[in-house]
């Protein structure tokens, strides 16, 4: 099993020991998230110290209005590095607006930019900003992860476009119908599953913090809802996530 996205550098606990309990769970890749540059340089020790991790590395919106977002020119480098495999988390979020969408939108721009230079994939973040979302994503022709999907309307582009289409815990709380159809309609070659860890843990362990052994539920959730093995669709999004990030 591979979790899509974690942020290991914000668990409670040493790394070195969520990535054990989680191979204990039978997760056998984990991607690590940087959400700034202090953060993605964090991201990349976890990654070196332990063979089944690897890093995104990004800056994420809510710092788009803040002296990081000044820092773009500092991801290049570290991307260069061989088990950096993506460009994010970045993206639109009109729910925590530390800062505007104008400032998110130039912060992303230049996000795309560099993903598109570096030929990597783009893990985006949206929270109710689907429309803004999927016109920002227009021109970039790379592959685009759509983390912790929680914007239905986003969905047709995604499915237009062929986007990677990846569910966290939220997905198995019991109001989230909406997101549990679209769970049903993404194409079997583009569904991943993430734990968004420490945050969202799904509804069996809801109201702990999350952590990427957790993502078996998640798992297990999508498979009964798609009328698929839990096994198959393991496989499937672990193979997925192979293609999804180059690995």
């Amino acid at each position: 099993m591979t979790d899509s996205h974690a942020h290991l550098d914000a668990c409670d606990d040493e790394a070195g020991s969520v990535v054990a309990r989680a191979r204990g769970a039978g997760v056998s890749r984990i991607v690590t998230i940087g959400t700034g540059i202090d953060s993605c340089r964090a991201a990349l020790a976890i990654a070196e110290a332990n063979d089944d991790v690897y890093a995104a590395l990004g800056i994420d919106p809510h710092q788009a209005g803040s002296a990081e977002a000044k820092r773009v020119g500092e991801l290049s480098a570290l991307l260069e590095h061989p088990k950096a495999v993506a460009v994010g988390e970045t993206g639109l979020d009109s729910v925590r607006r530390h800062a505007s969408l104008v400032d998110q939108r130039r912060l992303l721009d230049a996000q795309l930019e560099l993903a598109s230079d570096l030929e990597l994939p783009v893990v985006i973040h949206s929270r109710e900003a689907s429309d803004e979302t999927a016109a920002a994503l227009a021109p970039f022709t790379g592959r685009v992860i759509l983390h912790c999907f929680s914007s239905p309307r986003l969905l047709a582009a995604a499915l237009e476009r062929g986007y990677f289409v990846s569910f966290a815990g939220n997905v198995t709380y019991p109001k989230a119908t909406e997101l549990r159809d679209a769970a049903r309609a993404v194409p079997a070659d583009k569904i991943l599953v993430e734990t968004d860890s420490p945050y969202l843990a799904p509804q069996a362990v809801r109201g702990r913090r999350n952590e990427p052994a957790n993502v078996v539920y998640t798992i297990a959730l999508l498979a009964e809802e798609r009328g698929e093995a839990p096994s198959e669709l393991a496989e499937r999004t672990h193979a997925n996530a192979a293609a999804a990030f180059g690995l």
